[in-house]
């Protein structure tokens, strides 16, 4: 008996795993999510710094159409502009544009879709019925509808990616405040007088904190398209002010001479998208515990 209340026994045993730290660890699994997150970062290191090795305005006739080259490393543009500095200033903006847009979508639609799932009834109709409404329209067609009500614009950009996304927004935390407003200690919180107020600010809006992370990812990706499309368009930002929409639009007629003023920006959009959906993945894997 000696022998063994002599024994040593190890910290592992009393030690708790942090959920943070869990969360951290089941991410790191997934190594598709963790590139895709690494060159997000990246991305998002390259919109603060942007390390432009030339002017985006400075205007070269004798250079024009060049293909990649050492000192142009991504080509030149119709007026002799270096693609890769623009494409540097592109990330900032279409990055700025999508990251704007889905949060102020993301916050309303949040509100709308707490206050309906908990208090159902009449409110839950109307705001229901109005996001049936906006997603009977497919979103690039409602984004365009919008920007040519209230103007073109990068402001306008994003307040179109921010109306359309509300609806989508609005269903999920719905969802999610449906499921966690019939759990055992929100009744047992009502049932002792908690209000509506507490309830819902400390109880119903963390637990939907999952499903708006997942969302939230996943509409960046859908935002980046939208505001490229509508700036390809010709309702975001100007070729002075480029975006990789932009630089889209305007290498579409030199698709046959200079192909990579379309290659670079679209192949950039891509990755962006892509990279977007694979976190995304991740998140809900890592968050969804069904599916451990």
């Amino acid at each position: 008996m000696a022998e063994i209340t002599k024994q040593k026994i190890p910290k592992e045993v009393f030690e708790v795993e942090s959920p943070l730290k869990g969360l951290t660890k089941k991410f790191m699994k997934k190594k598709t999510a963790v590139v895709s997150l690494v060159f997000i970062l990246l991305l998002l290191v390259i919109a603060v710094v942007r390390p432009t090795p030339y002017d985006i305005s400075e205007v070269n006739y004798t250079n024009t159409l060049s293909p990649p080259s050492s000192e142009n490393w991504f080509g030149t543009d119709e007026y002799g502009r270096d693609v890769f500095s623009r494409m540097i200033h592109g990330t900032r903006l279409s990055l700025s544009v999508a990251l704007a847009g889905v949060t102020i979508g993301g916050l309303i639609g949040t509100f709308l879709g707490i206050i309906a799932g908990y208090y159902r009834g009449f409110l839950e109709k109307v705001i229901m019925r109005a996001c049936d409404v906006m997603l009977s329209f497919p979103g690039l067609l409602l984004a365009i509808g919008i920007v040519a009500i209230i103007g073109p614009g990068l402001i306008n950009v994003v307040i179109a990616i921010a109306v359309y996304g509300i609806p989508n927004f609005t269903r999920i935390i719905r969802s999610s405040t449906l499921a966690i407003k019939e759990l055992l200690y929100i009744e047992a919180s009502r049932s002792i007088g908690v209000s509506d107020t507490r309830l819902l600010l400390k109880h119903i809006l963390p637990g939907t904190i999952p499903a708006f992370i997942v969302s939230y990812t996943m509409r960046l990706g859908t935002a980046i398209i939208s505001a490229a499309s509508l700036s390809f368009l010709g309702f975001g930002a100007s070729s002075r002010n480029p975006d990789w929409g932009a630089m889209l639009s305007s290498g579409r007629d030199y698709i046959g001479l200079a192909p990579h003023m379309l290659f670079y920006p679209g192949m950039a959009i891509f990755l962006t998208v892509l990279a977007f959906n694979m976190v995304g993945d991740g998140l809900r894997d890592t968050l969804d515990p069904k599916l451990d």
